[in-house]
């Protein structure tokens, strides 16, 4: 072979950078999971020492872990009084949960990628199975959390709003199913902002569910949402708005699925379908979609091996794009389809039958 040492140089260059993203993502786990982030967070400049105490954590491996920090640019290292700072800004990302911008606690997905990686090679040698039932615990967390800022900051305020006379119906009061609720975080946020509707959450993973019925009590709309554990095929009712959030391409039959939603929709029903964002033509995704890499990673480990795990295992994955999807629903029997809003990270589409 004629190799050009230019370009495995940069290509190692290139692999030591993303092998230092997957260190500093461990690092981000481990601060928010000891709650170094949150002891830090508008302390002003501070010794390893003191934040160790602070936070009941080992000095020494605490020191260590400020230093990968700084070296990642994520805090700043005073050398001269030896303190360590994590700037406002840092902090609505990497502390503070309410902020639409906290990201820390999203790298459990990460974590559970690693942790199951034997399993998920075990997928590959055979069938591509694994359902999202047997991944480790992390999984679950991540995900509430990797989507929970989102939908707090645009759910109700931009997406909802963007379809077709849902924010009225809603305000006046109106049954809604959030169909793969998962730990129910927006579920609780639709509750929260319409308390004249109710929103009942179905999922198919029991100790999801119990998660979402403690969230919708501590968010104080018990009263007004109900978690059930149920496929997406087999929940109850007819709805004036039925939801799915970042789960139907995990789904084995999402024709099937979408169809289901159909025959329990109102006449005047919507479906609202929240999907990672995703450019049509492969080719196009994959040189131009800045998160193409990382969805396709997750898509390959996470969400198409759930779907072979289920019956017809059509195995949309992460990255089907918006006009997979409309065919998806047009199959399924819907008339019309329609991008209502998008942000980087995802495409809120709208389908009526």
């Amino acid at each position: 072979m004629a190799v050009d040492e230019a370009r495995v140089e940069s290509f190692v260059g290139q692999l030591a950078g993303f092998m230092t993203g997957g260190g500093v993502c461990l690092g981000m786990w481990l601060g928010d999971e000891l709650g170094l982030y949150r002891e830090m967070t508008g302390q002003g400049p501070i010794s390893a020492a003191t934040l160790a105490t602070g936070a009941r954590c080992n000095p020494r491996l605490t020191r260590e872990w400020l230093d990968s920090q700084a070296a990642a640019g994520l805090i700043e290292y005073d050398g001269n009084a030896d303190t360590y700072l994590l700037s406002d800004e840092a902090a609505v990302i990497l502390a503070n949960e309410s902020a639409p911008t906290f990201m820390a606690r999203g790298m459990n997905t990460l974590m559970a990628i690693f942790i199951d990686g034997p399993r998920i090679v075990e997928a590959f040698h055979g069938d591509g199975a694994m359902s999202w039932r047997d991944h480790d615990d992390c999984l679950f967390r991540g995900t509430e959390w990797f989507f929970r800022p989102g939908y707090r900051a645009y759910l109700t305020s931009e997406w909802i709003p963007a379809l077709d006379g849902v924010a009225e119906q809603l305000q006046r009061g109106a049954e809604v199913a959030d169909v793969g609720c998962g730990h129910g975080a927006s579920a609780v946020v639709m509750a929260e902002a319409f308390p004249n509707s109710r929103v009942h959450g179905y999922d198919f993973h029991p100790p999801s569910i119990e998660t979402a019925v403690a969230r919708a009590s501590e968010a104080g709309v018990a009263d007004r949402t109900e978690f059930v554990v149920a496929g997406a095929k087999e929940y109850p009712g007819r709805y004036t708005l039925i939801c799915f959030f970042d789960c139907l391409h995990d789904m084995g039959d999402p024709i099937g699925v979408a169809r289901y939603a159909r025959e329990h929709l109102e006449a005047d029903g919507t479906v609202l379908l929240v999907e990672p964002m995703a450019l049509d033509d492969r080719a196009t995704n994959i040189a131009e979609n800045p998160l193409a890499a990382l969805l396709y990673t997750a898509s390959s480990t996470l969400c198409t091996p759930n779907s072979l795990s289920q019956e017809v295992g059509l195995g949309l994955g992460a990255q089907a794009g918006e006009g997979r999807l409309r065919e998806v629903f047009a199959e399924a029997g819907f008339t019309r389809f329609r991008r209502a809003a998008e942000t980087p990270l995802n495409m809120i589409l709208e389908a009526r039958p």
